[in-house]
C-alpha cells in the first residue's frame, strides 16, 4: 500500500508536509547548525523520530496482542550527525523505558519486536543504532 505525502517549500528553509490519507500537516526547518532557524523538526530529526515512534508503535501492537498495558512507555533517541562530508546521520542511540517488571515473561519478545520494526530495518546499516531497554515496574 502506497501512502502519498506532499511537500510544499514555503521559503526560509521551511517545508510543510501533508499526509495524504489524513491531511495532517507538519513543518520542518533546517537546523541552526545548517543555516536554518531550528524552529521545528529538521528532516534528519524526523528520521530519528521515525525510529523511536516505530519502535514504540510495534511494541504497543505486540503488547496489545498479548493483553499487556504499556501505557506510559517512553522512548528517547539522540541524533548524531557526521562531522565530515557528506553531512549525514551517523548514530541514533535509543532508550526504551517499558513499564513492566524486568523479569516479565514477554521481555525477550517485546525487545525483539522493537528491534524488528520497519524503520530499524530501513535505516542504513552504516548508522549505529544501539538500543537500551529499561524495565521500570
Amino acid at each position: 500500500m502506497a501512502v502519498s505525502i506532499t511537500v510544499d517549500y514555503t521559503g526560509g528553509l521551511r517545508c510543510q508536509a501533508t499526509h495524504g490519507p489524513s491531511q495532517n500537516q507538519l513543518i520542518t526547518d533546517a537546523p541552526v547548525d545548517n543555516h536554518g532557524k531550528g524552529e521545528s523538526f529538521s528532516p534528519t530529526d524526523l528520521v530519528a523520530t521515525a525510529l523511536a515512534t516505530c519502535m514504540a508503535t510495534v511494541i504497543g501492537i505486540k503488547a496489545q496482542q498479548k493483553g499487556l498495558d504499556v501505557t506510559g512507555m517512553k522512548v528517547s533517541v539522540e541524533k548524531h550527525m557526521s562531522e565530515d562530508s557528506p553531512r549525514r546521520i551517523v548514530r541514533l542511540p535509543v532508550t526504551i523505558e517499558i513499564p513492566l517488571p524486568p523479569d516479565h515473561p514477554d521481555r525477550k519478545l517485546l525487545e525483539a519486536t522493537a528491534l524488528g520494526c520497519p524503520v530499524h530495518h530501513s535505516v542504513h546499516p552504516d548508522i549505529e543504532k544501539p538500543v537500551t531497554f529499561v524495565w521500570v515496574k
